[in-house]
């Protein structure tokens, strides 16, 4: 038996909507699932992969509960892509283009924008006009979602903040701040938080802003003699969401309006969620004030996809519309041979792509590695064992050429470990070539290095060092090196 009846679909949502509460029913179940009840089995449709890990792991158990509840009868629950959910949510995203500006928002009223109008206005028409202008040429952005961000151990306890940050607005840590370098998903993530927050709080006045705009703003307002509008507008939102936050340093004036900012929202218990390319420990760029309030909240770090998570960004990318799929040997290859982050994956799909059609041949080994040929030179002059050895003996303090020594002391041996670990991550070498180069070891030492080093970051351990330094905290600030 089959049903799909609109009494029982209405009485499993509503016993949902009781169960889990009507905020988080309408934000993962209305719109985005199909319910069907068949043969003693709830089948619950959903339009992508992201809906269907979630909803099995968040909310299988529930969905089990209510079915029993509706039905009168224990009930098993098989989640599936549904064809028309997975059309819809392809049309959404498509569809999914906020305006850059609203016309004729006012700052102080509730408005959800990007880029709100400035508080800030000119009495003189001309300036006016050409504003108008200005804004009615502004092309809207495109908002990325959460369902669409690839999840990957190197950004899945972020991703997983960002989810909670959504569903409990309210209860979270204040602020939320989402570092690492550049091209690995903060920005995306936020833009999520942000457009997640919109459709479970329609009714909040959201602002979301880039630091560099907060700085332009703030600048032309004390110009203007507008401070008291400014401020009105940014302390009086719901939420407020910040972009590299980083581009504050060495700026105290702004940094000290922020601060009085962020006091104030978290004074009123509203939300900040903020990014930057650092754990703000490891910067020495904000006043001690405000660094203190960035660390006083929930930090959490994304890096560099591994090859897990690059794989998987390849398929998925693959699947955009007017793309071919790739075969599996040519994702491998990609996968494999480009270390970068998102956005130089992304670029170099768009070189495989255009090369083919250029050439009018198929996409295959052979013709990836010719349109890739330059950019796979350039990675790996980019990232040597020499490269990574230098960045760790800076960080450290270290001289050069130590790392090369035998000594087994541990001034020597864990700075040694995490080269080895960082050149396993960061370069082409085998362990053999990592080995010989770091004290002229063998490969399976090389293995222990970087096993020991993997064991320490899932431990949060500390080394001491003088002092107890952070392994998470220096394996960032040696990629941030790496990285100039």
């Amino acid at each position: 038996m089959r049903i799909i009846a609109g009494d029982i679909t209405e009485s499993l949502s509503q016993a949902l909507a009781l169960r889990i509460g009507k905020k988080r029913h309408e934000l993962w179940f209305v719109g985005n699932t199909r319910l069907t009840w068949q043969d003693g089995q709830l089948v619950v449709g959903v339009p992508n992969l992201f809906y269907h890990d979630w909803l099995q792991k968040t909310y299988g158990d529930d969905l089990a509960s209510v079915a029993e509840e509706v039905f009168g009868q224990a009930a098993t629950v098989r989640f599936t892509i549904d064809p028309e959910l997975f059309k819809a949510g392809r049309r959404r995203q498509s569809d999914a283009l906020l305006p850059l500006f609203e016309k004729g928002a006012n700052p102080a009223t509730p408005a959800h924008s990007i880029l709100e109008p400035s508080a800030v206005t000119t009495s003189a028409p001309a300036r006016a006009d050409r504003g108008a202008q200005s804004a009615s040429r502004a092309r809207p952005r495109r908002f990325r979602r959460l369902e669409d961000f690839v999840v990957g151990p190197c950004n899945r306890v972020a991703h997983a903040a960002a989810l909670d940050r959504v569903e409990r607005p309210d209860e979270g840590p204040c602020p939320l701040v989402l570092h690492g370098p550049v091209g690995t998903g903060k920005t995306h993530l936020l833009e999520g938080i942000y457009g997640g927050l919109r459709q479970a709080r329609p009714d909040w006045r959201l602002l979301f802003v880039s630091a560099e705009d907060f700085t332009n703003r703030f600048v032309h307002a004390m110009h203007q003699g507008k401070l008291a509008a400014f401020r009105k507008h940014f302390r009086e939102c719901d939420a407020l969401f910040v972009d590299d936050i980083h581009f504050l340093a060495r700026k105290p004036a702004t940094q000290e309006e922020f601060l009085h900012t962020f006091d104030a929202l978290r004074a009123q218990e509203r939300s900040v969620v903020l990014t930057c390319d650092c754990h703000p420990r490891l910067a020495d760029c904000y006043m001690p004030e405000l660094g203190d309030r960035l660390q006083g909240g929930a930090l959490w770090g994304v890096s560099p996809p591994e090859r897990q998570t690059r794989l998987l960004f390849m398929q998925l990318a693959c699947q955009a519309p007017q793309r071919v799929a790739l075969s599996a040997p040519v994702i491998e290859f990609l996968a494999d041979q480009l270390r970068g982050n998102f956005r130089e994956l992304e670029g170099a799909l768009h070189s495989v792509y255009h090369f083919a059609r250029v050439h009018g041949r198929p996409i295959d080994l052979a013709s990836a590695k010719e349109a890739l040929a330059d950019v796979l030179r350039h990675s790996v002059r980019l990232l040597q064992l020499p490269d990574v050895e230098a960045a760790v003996c800076s960080v450290m303090g270290l001289d050069a050429k130590t790392l090369q020594a035998r000594k087994r002391g541990w001034m020597v041996s864990h700075p040694r470990m995490l080269a080895m670990f960082l050149a396993r991550k960061h370069t082409p070498a085998t362990y053999a070539e990592i080995g010989q180069r770091f004290g002229g070891l063998n490969h399976s030492t090389a293995v222990a290095g970087e096993k020991k080093v993997r064991q320490w970051l899932a431990e949060d351990a500390k080394l001491n060092l003088g002092r107890p330094v952070s392994v998470r905290d220096l394996v960032e600030k040696i990629e941030r090196e790496l990285q100039r």
